[in-house]
């Protein structure tokens, strides 16, 4: 049997300067049934070795010596991308957005205050939550971006109070949906400040902060986000019992009560443990929802 190297040897001394694109078209569907042909005798391995080989060097000739390979190159580049295993991982095209619009909401843990109210730093807070939660999604192959806009320290510069952060979180959370089509689900993570007893649970021996789902009723996009929440909610509940505390709904109808949701479907607020949770128990939490995002996403393909 001839070696890939004689065989293109051959062709070179045959077609020298110009193959004809019938020549390179029929070439390709014959080793194509001599593929199918040596699969059938359990030769499959061998013969497709030898035939993507051969299929490489006719496509390198054509472009090569005629300039005009680049459609069939480009065609061929797309067959060979339908056959490879698909993965949800494309940094261009980010299906998660992470953010916090109270980032400086930290823990006793990290601020030693027993206060919720006083218990803020601006390094030391639910932003490292956040970002452990984009690293468990990278490590599951699920493409995301992790906002690290400084939504209070926007505030304090600009002079501004507390409860106008949603305002701020507005432009990040807009600019992030603009420039990223891609993105299909969107969560602001926040912590609660509910004493330990009711933010904590305990699975396979360990401690987790729980999750709290909250949706607006004043957005119009209501009834996608609260279906959304409720589908986080009891897939938590299947993977991990007792993780989620719920899904709450907030009616209030003031302007800031959308929590910007208005601007995307498959958004919700996170309230991941309380001000008395570690972090240890928040990244456990977000390695188990990442696990839990992976699961929802498979469904939908």
């Amino acid at each position: 049997m001839s070696t890939d190297k004689e065989l293109f040897d051959q062709m070179k001394e045959s077609y020298a300067m110009n193959p004809r694109p019938d020549f390179v078209s029929n070439t390709e569907l014959y080793l194509r049934k001599a593929a199918k042909k040596a699969k059938r005798k359990s030769s499959f391995q061998l013969i497709s070795i030898t035939s993507g080989g051969l299929i490489a060097c006719i496509i390198a000739m054509s472009w090569l010596f005629t300039f005009n390979g680049k459609e069939f190159i480009h065609n061929t580049l797309i067959s060979v991308k339908e056959n490879t295993p698909s993965s949800i991982m494309n940094k261009n095209e980010p299906l998660i957005y992470i953010y916090h619009t109270h980032n400086h909401e930290s823990f006793s843990s990290e601020t030693l205050s027993k206060d919720p109210n006083k218990a803020f730093h601006h390094e030391k807070n639910i932003s490292l939550v956040g970002s452990r939660f984009s690293q468990a999604l990278d490590k599951r192959n699920i493409s995301n971006i992790h906002e690290k806009g400084d939504v209070m320290g926007d505030l304090k510069q600009k002079g501004e109070t507390y409860y106008q952060s949603y305002t701020v979180s507005r432009e990040l959370l807009n600019n992030a949906l603009e420039n990223n089509e891609s993105i299909k689900m969107a969560f602001d993570i926040h912590r609660d400040s509910h004493k330990r007893n009711a933010t904590t649970t305990k699975i396979n021996g360990k401690d987790y902060a729980k999750i709290v789902f909250i949706v607006s009723q004043s957005s119009p996009n209501y009834d996608e986000n609260l279906n959304f929440a409720e589908n986080l909610h009891y897939k938590v509940m299947e993977l991990y019992p007792g993780l989620s505390r719920g899904v709450v709904i907030k009616s209030d109808t003031n302007k800031q009560s959308t929590y910007n949701q208005d601007l995307k479907d498959e958004l919700v607020i996170l309230e991941i443990g309380g001000f008395e949770n570690t972090l240890e128990e928040e990244y456990r939490t977000v390695d188990a929802l990442a696990e839990v995002i992976e699961e929802i996403l498979k469904t939908e393909k």
